[in-house]
């Protein structure tokens, strides 16, 4: 079969990943799964694993196929599997769990002890067929698009799970700011607008995105290139700040304006990545504001998406690209120039 595979780490886009020809997985395991892959999102966080930002954090092997954000059609399974046959429609939680550790026995799908990654510590989806296991995949309703709900097996349960924890801590009126609309953010404020009652004020230096953002249920729009973030959001809350602040951008230059946005006790969701935190701790401790860190999400968390995805409450806006122009959307994606979110279709 077909994969794009990395060889070599890099920061030039154009040349990063090759199609090679290799093996089609087959189950080794009784609780394998097979599935053909009709959809594989791509994500910023694939080109951070092509410039080599991952390999401190996880065992990389190279060369490695890409792709975590995977659905399609399961053609095989290992002999003890029962929730899912031949022929079902799925879409993967990007993690392969053990299911017997201790933080599984909790849920917590992302800290399992034995965890295995599709895409980022073994080969993922930016191929023909995947190897993946029975407790990461969750069939899909009848009439969803394998292909365009792809990204949310990482893009979508990300922005949820970034989501649901701001929403146990708003209340009606309450005042929440989305930072950045593009691939990951157009998702978290749907889920925002669908799951609470909550005011929401979107950040976006496009105009385009804040259009977006308006047409999705933002009630207030900021360009922070043209206009005081601090100042509007303050006039906005009376003073307040906003109880919770998602940040899907992560840069040095959003996480900086927590100190000034976020009120006393609140949180902000740090989802984006690539920057960094440079707070004195005193501003933490005057404000009593929390910096949060979110990582993928639940399998049950998942679930719960595709049910909004199913019911209408969430859309994913999606461009589709043939394996042969992978790098492409690599290089659009560096660039800035990919309105939601790119899928490949292998």
């Amino acid at each position: 079969m077909q994969a794009a595979r990395l060889h070599d780490y890099t920061d030039d886009m154009a040349t990063a990943l090759s199609i090679d020809e290799v093996d089609r997985p087959a189950p080794e395991a009784s609780d394998d799964v097979i599935v053909e892959v009709e959809g594989a999102g791509w994500c910023q966080t694939d080109n951070h694993i092509i410039e080599g930002m991952w390999q401190e954090y996880v065992p990389q092997e190279l060369p490695l196929t890409l792709g975590h954000e995977n659905a399609g059609t399961v053609v095989e399974v290992g002999s003890e599997v029962n929730t899912v046959e031949v022929g079902d429609s799925v879409i993967c939680h990007p993690v392969m769990t053990c299911g017997t550790c201790r933080p599984c026995r909790q849920g917590e799908d992302m800290y399992c002890e034995n965890v295995r990654f599709p895409g980022l510590t073994h080969d993922g989806g930016f191929a023909e067929f995947l190897h993946t296991n029975e407790r990461a995949v969750i069939p899909l309703p009848g009439g969803v698009d394998t292909t365009d709900i792809a990204p949310h097996a990482d893009a979508g349960i990300t922005a949820y799970h970034a989501t649901k924890k701001a929403v146990r801590e708003l209340n009606p009126g309450d005042t929440a700011v989305v930072i950045g609309v593009g691939g990951l953010g157009h998702i978290g404020l749907q889920c925002l607008d669908a799951m609470s009652a909550a005011d929401i004020v979107a950040l976006d230096l496009k105009e385009s995105a804040r259009e977006l953002a308006a047409e999705l249920g933002a009630r207030h729009t900021v360009d922070p290139a043209n206009e005081d973030v601090a100042g509007v959001v303050t006039d906005l809350t009376d003073d307040v700040g906003a109880q919770q602040v998602l940040d899907f951008v992560g840069a040095d230059q959003t996480t900086a304006l927590a100190p000034d946005i976020v009120a006393a006790g609140g949180d902000h969701h740090v989802i984006g990545y690539g920057g960094h935190i440079h707070e004195p701790a005193q501003s933490l401790v005057d404000g009593e504001f929390s910096y949060k860190g979110t990582l993928v999400g639940r399998y049950t968390e998942l679930q719960e998406l595709v049910a909004l995805v199913d019911r209408g409450e969430v859309e994913l806006r999606t461009s589709r690209y043939p394996l042969d122009e992978i790098n492409t959307v690599a290089e659009r994606l560096e660039h800035g120039e990919i309105e939601g979110r790119a899928v490949i279709t292998p």
